[in-house]
């Protein structure tokens, strides 16, 4: 089964990134969640570099609470840790996933802390 789910996720990522590309002015935001916790990074696609990441699992982060509350604190310490890089505009990579639960709110944490999509 878990192929199955891997394989409509990869369809549906390389459908979502024919039309996102991330550039110097408005990079994009991607989102990468597991079982643990949840990733996301802010991609320049031109030069292939990132500019921040933050995680729920990284040192820097000391939210507790839920997975879906945590997601929310990391979309607020990736608003503001791009804020400080001079992002302001990005564009949101939701990969392949629904946008709905951990992922929605990782959005709403990041447009809570500045960013513009």
């Amino acid at each position: 089964m878990a192929g199955k789910k891997l394989s409509r996720r990869d369809r549906i990522k390389k459908g979502i990134r024919k039309r996102l590309t991330g550039s110097a002015e408005r990079p994009r935001l991607s989102v990468f969640r597991s079982n643990k916790g949840i990733y996301a990074q802010v991609i320049d696609d031109v030069t292939g570099s990132t500019i921040v990441s933050a995680s729920s699992l990284s040192k820097d982060f000391s939210a507790t609470g839920n997975k879906s509350e945590q997601s929310m604190a990391v979309g607020k310490l990736i608003a503001e840790k791009a804020i400080a890089a001079g992002v302001k505009e990005v564009v949101f990579d939701r990969n392949g996933y629904l946008y709905h639960g951990r992922v929605k709110s990782l959005a709403e944490g990041a447009r809570e802390g500045g960013l513009v999509f």
